[in-house]
């Protein structure tokens, strides 16, 4: 018997927390400035890194650009772990959310003469308004079924503007006003997706919260204490689809142009991703997946299609040693310590 296994042996690991003594289900009992300090500091931690970032990269433009990218993702990615985790629907549709929004942005701006900040929350809207009657016929469905079929609507969009040759057809949509500098166009992004993230957290520990992971669980039981679950559902997408409508509109002005690329199946697979490294049903996590998932992409953008590759190796790593993902192992370690103690 190695030395390791004798000294382990008539011993057992003990978890305790650290910090907060009594908590429950994310209810804590704060009794010292000690105690409140070390539940805020990981979100102060997360705001103010996120709200630094421009200026950090401000000698790297390019870089600039990249962190827009990850905003961008980040709300993609916070919609989908919204859906999967707390309403029960697998939606594959990111792609056909970013392209709505980059489209009707795109419209309002260029048709209707609205300025920018006009333009965008009217399309965030607008374009969850309308992937949500889209959808609609899809609720019912659950798991693989409502996932494929959300796959097909940005797949179906991109083909039938390109040979129905409408909204500008294959060159888009150009000549869209761009925000006014780098600092607005991120600055917007980041509070937006701090706005969103937080209020996300707010939303589902509130009793519609309840009645969304009532409706994940068992919505035939919810059904039959007369709640529609179908109304939850469309509330549901219509949240996850204004997010991703919002990045959209961001996009299509960030690039003064909306096309058909904003229906590619990157914006569907990066945030699922992203969930996975980061955890899901965490909100949190998926923003730290996107932090390290699309630079990665960038740095790997001279490869071409080896990038999915390495998608895959990083999925497969985490899937088979840290499937939990790092938001939900960071939060295990921060809040609790484990030693050995005698049996």
């Amino acid at each position: 018997m190695s030395d390791k296994l004798k000294h382990q042996e008539g011993r057992r690991k003990e978890r305790l927390d650290r910090g907060i003594k009594v908590r429950s289900d994310g209810v804590y009992a704060v009794s010292s400035w000690r105690e409140m300090a070390f539940l805020v500091s990981p979100r102060l931690l997360l705001i103010v890194g996120l709200l630094a970032m421009p200026l950090a990269f401000m000698p790297l433009p390019y870089w600039q650009k990249v962190l827009s990218i990850i905003c961008i993702y980040s709300l993609l990615a916070i919609g989908f772990d919204f859906l999967a985790h707390y309403v029960g629907l697998v939606s594959l549709g990111g792609a056909l959310y970013i392209g709505a929004g980059a489209y009707i942005s795109a419209l309002l701006n260029t048709e209707l003469g609205l300025p920018i900040w006009a333009s965008i929350p009217l399309a965030t809207v607008l374009g969850g308004g309308l992937c949500t009657l889209l959808l609609w016929p899809c609720l019912p469905l659950r798991g693989v079924y409502f996932a494929i079929v959300s796959l097909m609507f940005p797949l179906l969009a991109g083909r039938i503007i390109e040979a129905l040759d409408v909204f500008g057809g294959t060159d888009g949509l150009i000549g869209l006003d761009g925000f006014p500098n780098v600092y607005a166009e991120q600055y917007v992004l980041i509070i937006a997706l701090l706005l969103c993230l937080f209020g996300l957290r707010r939303l589902v520990n509130e009793d519609v919260g309840l009645v969304f992971r009532g409706v994940m669980d068992n919505d035939q039981a919810v059904k039959a204490s007369g709640i529609n679950i179908t109304t939850y559902k469309a509330l549901g997408v219509f949240i996850a689809a204004s997010l991703g409508s919002l990045g959209g509109a961001c996009l299509a002005h960030i690039y003064m142009w909306a096309g058909i690329s904003q229906f590619a199946l990157d914006f569907s697979i990066i945030p699922i991703a992203a969930t996975v490294v980061g955890g899901g049903g965490t909100l949190v996590g998926p923003v730290i997946g996107c932090l390290i998932l699309v630079p990665i992409s960038e740095l790997l953008r001279d490869f071409g299609t080896l990038r999915i590759a390495v998608y895959a190796l990083i999925l497969m790593g985490f899937i088979v040693f840290k499937s939990e993902g790092l938001m939900t192992f960071g939060a295990r370690k921060y809040n609790q310590f484990e030693h050995w103690v005698e049996i």
